[in-house]
């Protein structure tokens, strides 16, 4: 049996009274205590923020050309080849 896993780290949220009575509001319309409501609600915002920020979108075109990279790359320039000895080194 799985086991849940326990919430030990506390966040601090300062809010005006009203929106701290509105949370409780709608959190008691859902039958759930604060805490529960606001990490349903905040979690997936979240995840999706993460998620979208670690993903790259090219363009079809730009696909295309990375594509081409991979495939055929070019002759390493002066400077990456200097980097590269440079690493070697350290």
């Amino acid at each position: 049996m799985a086991t849940a896993a326990t919430r030990n780290d506390r966040i601090e949220l300062r809010a005006t009274r009203e929106e701290k009575q509105l949370i409780s509001e709608a959190a008691a319309h859902e039958q759930l205590d604060i805490t529960r409501f606001i990490m349903r609600n905040v979690l997936p915002v979240a995840r999706g923020v993460v998620e979208r920020s670690e993903r790259i979108v090219l363009s079809e075109r730009d696909s295309k050309r990375v594509l081409q990279l991979l495939e055929k790359p070019p002759k390493p320039t002066a400077a990456l080849i200097a980097a590269a000895r440079r690493l070697a080194k350290a």
